[in-house]
C-alpha cells in the first residue's frame, strides 16, 4: 500500500472511528484499526465488537493494499505533524510515514486477526432515509432519559417503534420517559409490518456524536434481526441491537390531568436553577400551584445551606397541586422544547405528571414525582 492523503482529512477520520475501539480487555487486536484503499479513496475501520465504524476519505492512491495499526500511536503522530501532505506506504511489516520534515517506521498487525465488521445484506427491506440534523435533533431528545442497567438490560438503550408509518423513539431510566415522533413527513422509509428494536446507548451518544458534523447530509439506517447500520455517503456504524423486549410504555402516558399549568419556559428553567441551586443532595423542588391560579411556587430547602422560592407566572386551570420533582429530571425534558410556551400536566404527589411543548404534539417527557416524606 503507498497513499497520499491530507492531514486535516485523517485526522477528522480518526476522530469518527475513535469510539468504536476497546482499550482494555482480552484482545488487544481491538486497540488497533484497520486501514486499507477502496478505490480512489482510503477506508479506516475500528470496532470493540459491539459498534463497528467505517470512515472513507479522499486520498492520492499509488498502490493499493490494506494494513493494521495500533490506533493511539499513529492518532498522536497525524495530531502533532505540521505538514499537510503526509505519504503513507507499507514495506514489509511495517508503516512508513513521512511528511515534510518527519518520518516514522510503525509495526503492523496481520490483517487477518482484525475482526470482520459484519454489513446488513438486504438493504431493501426495512429501511428509512431523512435529514441528518432531523435525525440527529429526534434521537438527542430522548436519549437523556435512558440509563444503562445491568438488571434490566431492554432500559439501557432507545427504544424505535415503527408504527403506523410513523417512527417513535422512546427511552425510560423507570423514574421518567421521554417520547419523540418522527413525521412520515419528514422521512422516506419501508418496513415490511409493525415492529421494534432497542439500540444501546452507547450506539445512540455515537451516532449523534458523528452525524452531528454532517448536518447537509441524508442518513440511511438500515435494520435486521439482530443489527442496524446507520450511513451517509462517507460514514457507516453498525451496532449490535438489544435482546429483549421494550416495555409497553403508551399505558403510563397520562390523558388526563388534576391541574394543567403553561408558562414560559425560560422563566422556568430560571426558576429551577435558582430553586436547584438550594436544593437537598435529592435534587427535590417543590410545585405549589397557589389559590389565584396566576402562579406556582417552586420553592427548595437545604438544612446545610437554606432554602429558596422562586413565583413563576402561569395560566393555571383544575385543582391545587404540591408536587415534589428532582429538578434536573425537569430542566433535561425543558432541554428538548423548542417551542417557548411549555405545558405541565400535574396528578397529584405519586402519579406522573406529563411535559410539552403547548402546540407541539410530537415529544412528550413523562416524570414520576418524588413522594414526600
Amino acid at each position: 500500500m503507498n497513499v497520499i492523503v491530507l492531514k486535516n482529512n485523517l485526522k477528522e477520520a480518526l476522530s469518527i472511528i475513535s469510539g468504536a475501539r476497546k482499550e482494555s480487555g482480552n484482545l488487544p487486536i481491538l486497540k488497533n484499526f484497520l486501514l486499507e484503499t477502496q478505490g480512489e479513496k482510503l477506508k479506516l475501520s475500528s470496532t470493540d465488537l459491539e459498534i463497528g465504524i467505517n470512515a472513507l476519505i479522499s486520498a492520492k492512491i499509488i498502490k493499493e493494499g490494506s494494513l493494521v495499526i495500533p490506533y493511539n500511536i499513529f492518532n498522536q503522530i497525524i495530531n502533532n505533524l505540521t505538514s499537510e501532505r503526509i505519504s503513507l506506504e507499507k514495506k514489509d511489516n511495517s508503516l512508513l510515514i513521512t511528511s515534510d520534515n518527519y518520518k516514522a517506521k510503525i509495526s503492523t498487525v496481520s490483517k487477518e486477526d482484525f475482526p470482520i465488521i459484519p454489513e446488513i445484506k438486504n438493504k431493501k427491506a426495512n429501511f428509512c432515509e431523512c435529514e441528518s440534523d432531523y435525525f440527529i435533533e429526534s434521537l438527542s431528545s430522548v436519549v437523556s432519559a435512558c440509563q444503562v442497567s445491568d438488571i434490566r438490560p431492554e432500559l439501557s438503550g432507545i427504544n424505535f417503534w415503527f408504527k403506523n408509518n410513523e417512527i417513535k423513539l422512546a427511552a425510560t431510566d423507570s423514574f421518567r420517559l421521554a417520547e419523540k415522533t418522527m413525521s412520515d413527513k419528514k422521512i422516506d422509509f419501508q418496513f415490511e409490518k409493525e415492529f421494534s428494536f432497542i439500540i444501546p446507548l452507547k450506539t445512540a451518544s455515537e451516532i449523534i456524536r458523528i452525524f452531528s458534523l454532517k448536518k447537509d447530509e441524508k442518513i440511511k439506517i438500515f435494520f435486521e434481526l439482530n443489527q442496524i447500520s446507520v450511513e451517509s455517503e462517507n460514514i457507516k456504524l453498525f451496532s449490535r441491537l438489544i435482546e429483549g423486549k421494550f416495555p409497553e410504555y403508551e399505558f403510563i402516558i397520562p390523558k388526563d390531568f388534576e391541574t394543567e399549568a403553561v408558562m414560559d419556559k425560560n422563566d422556568l428553567v430560571g426558576a429551577l436553577k435558582l430553586s436547584g441551586s438550594l436544593s437537598n443532595r435529592l435534587n427535590e423542588v417543590k410545585f405549589i400551584t397557589d389559590e389565584s391560579f396566576k402562579n406556582i411556587r417552586v420553592f427548595s430547602s437545604s438544612q446545610e445551606f437554606g432554602e429558596s422560592e422562586y413565583l413563576l407566572p402561569a395560566k393555571i386551570k383544575g385543582t391545587v397541586a404540591k408536587v415534589i420533582f428532582n429538578w434536573r429530571f425537569i430542566l433535561d425534558g425543558l432541554k428538548n422544547l423548542k417551542n417557548q410556551s411549555v405545558f405541565i400536566g400535574f396528578n397529584g404527589e405519586e402519579k406522573a405528571s406529563l411535559i410539552k411543548s403547548a402546540d407541539d404534539p410530537s415529544y412528550v417527557y413523562i416524570v414520576m414525582p418524588i413522594k414526600s416524606s
